[in-house]
């Protein structure tokens, strides 16, 4: 998306939300905007998808008003009790990961034709860090079974230099610091409860089954590039 469009949407947006005209030099405002997915899977209902991708949109929407009202917000009020900034640079987060989560999850599911190779970086990786490769499924089932509303997510570890899962409740708890996510499962209700009631046991090994690894692959590929430059 080019500067002009980004701004004539920012603007928009601040107009639709009746905020005061910009003023001064610190422009911290962006614009995102949601993909459709169109998930080829028997193991999701057509209803639960279009739900979710609804969902999606709102997270997105609402980030970008967020970030609309940030360019503007009164920086020298900002204090730890009370103050319009800290609300909205804690909704930015939520709704930030909330959106980009969505993203990531959706890219890497649904493939009924999943499969992955012993020769593939990602078997290899997840082999290597956690001992086996099924020894990195069980763990990870784990993590989406503990999860409470909230997210399932192997990452690569810029600390530690390797793979590991990690639990994420709502979409701003416990979310690692100089974290790279690989593989990112949705665990909140609304991803599954229409389609498979209070059985997520049942809804995450389907996840699991169709697993895009063309998709994690190249994530992987990322997490080893970030590896060489945190060595």
């Amino acid at each position: 998306m080019s500067k002009i469009d980004t701004k004539k949407i920012v603007d928009s947006i601040r107009n639709d939300l009746g905020l005061p005209e910009r003023k001064g030099k610190l422009k911290e405002a962006f614009v995102t905007q949601a993909k459709k997915f169109n998930l080829t899977t028997d193991l999701l209902s057509a209803k639960t998808n279009k739900a979710h991708q609804e969902l999606f949109e709102r997270y997105v929407n609402s980030l970008n008003e967020v970030s609309a009202e940030l360019d503007t917000a009164d920086r020298e009020g900002a204090n730890p009790n009370h103050s319009a900034f800290r609300s909205l640079k804690i909704d930015e987060t939520y709704d930030g990961n909330a959106a980009f989560l969505h993203a990531l999850y959706f890219e890497n599911i649904a493939d009924p034709a999943s499969r992955i190779t012993m020769d593939s970086l990602s078997y290899m990786r997840l082999a290597r860090d956690f001992g086996t490769f099924d020894a990195w499924q069980e763990d990870f089932i784990a993590c989406c079974l503990a999860s409470r509303n909230g997210w399932a997510l192997t990452v690569y570890n810029g600390f530690l230099h390797r793979y590991m899962n990690v639990v994420v409740d709502l979409h701003s708890l416990n979310v690692p610091i100089n974290c790279y996510p690989v593989v990112v499962i949705d665990c909140w209700e609304h991803a599954y409860y229409r389609d498979y009631l209070k059985d997520r046991k049942a809804y995450v090994y389907g996840m699991m089954k169709e697993l895009n690894w063309n998709v994690i692959e190249k994530r992987i590929k990322v997490a080893e590039k970030i590896h060489k430059i945190l060595g």
